[in-house]
């Protein structure tokens, strides 16, 4: 499922943490990883040190190839100049990359969440998945993964996260854990009614059933299903906690959707505050479906 797994990085803390990651999946995997470091055209075309800053882009992604070749990975050195995330996306598309690594923040970021940054706008556009991991989980890294989770609301774009969450638990011999969140309020019923409250449930449990169904086709060697009452965001989060979640594998809205996340913004939520690295899959534009 990933056979070149890209690494963006700017020599930050949190890139570090990424790589790392990258490092683990890829090793899982025998991916190539390729590090791309870019030179932000913006702050070329108006500093005085711009040689300085491509000499440093070539010196960042160098010493994250050599490192990942101790570690006996294939690996392939690029350098950009151009806007950080059009260039990652040009690089994604022109390389047949099937993963993106990064953290949620780099040097040049003041706001430290995913708020108009270069991962959010990776989050929002890619088409291949994006792992994005933060800098507090080189702490105490999730990985080798022994618990992954994928939220379902039976949607397409949930289901678009079902396949890489199924075979990411499988490679690592992980339990798999499928969650879908009834969210009464949202729905704008009145939930005193035990027909509406039966609906809702089964179609919780049908979007649950077709994640086992996936899993157990796919010999993952756990399944544990759940269904949770109330906010999605708050239960999801909860959920990852209380179950030492490593990984939460989660569907995006595709690009022409005016709603880009799965159940309006929990994604997103989730990526900004999750205790656990997030892996994002965007669902497939109608016209490509």
């Amino acid at each position: 499922m990933f056979d070149n797994v890209l690494v963006p990085t700017d020599g930050s803390d949190c890139a570090e943490v990424a790589v790392g990651y990258a490092n683990d999946l890829a090793t899982r995997y025998g991916a190539t990883v390729h590090a791309l470091s870019v030179a932000d055209s913006r702050l070329i075309e108006t500093g005085p040190h711009s040689d300085r800053l491509r000499e440093r882009c070539e010196e960042t992604a160098g010493e994250v190839c050599d490192y990942l070749s101790t570690e006996g990975l294939q690996v392939e050195k690029a350098v950009r100049t151009d806007l950080p995330h059009r260039a990652i996306l040009e690089y994604v598309a022109d390389h047949d990359i099937d993963l993106v690594v990064m953290g949620t923040h780099g040097r040049t970021g003041v706001e430290r969440y995913l708020i108009g940054s270069v991962t959010e706008k990776i989050v929002r556009l890619s088409d291949v998945p994006v792992l994005t991991v933060r800098e507090a989980d080189g702490d105490d890294a999730r990985y080798p993964y022994d618990d992954v989770l994928v939220p379902t609301d039976g949607s397409e774009a949930a289901a678009a996260a079902v396949d890489p969450a199924v075979d990411i638990a499988h490679r690592y011999g992980a339990r798999l854990h499928a969650l879908s969140v009834v969210d009464q309020m949202a729905m704008g019923v009145d939930v005193r009614s035990e027909a509406v409250m039966e609906a809702l449930e089964d179609s919780a449990r049908s979007a649950l059933d077709a994640v086992e169904e996936r899993a157990i086709g796919s010999s993952v060697s756990a399944v544990e299903t759940t269904v949770e009452y109330g906010n999605p965001f708050r239960e999801i989060r909860s959920y990852v906690t209380e179950h030492d979640i490593d990984l939460v594998v989660m569907g995006t809205h595709g690009r022409d959707s005016i709603e880009r996340y799965l159940l309006g913004s929990v994604t997103e939520k989730l990526v900004r505050t999750s205790s656990a690295p997030v892996m994002t899959v965007r669902m497939p534009d109608s016209a490509e479906s």
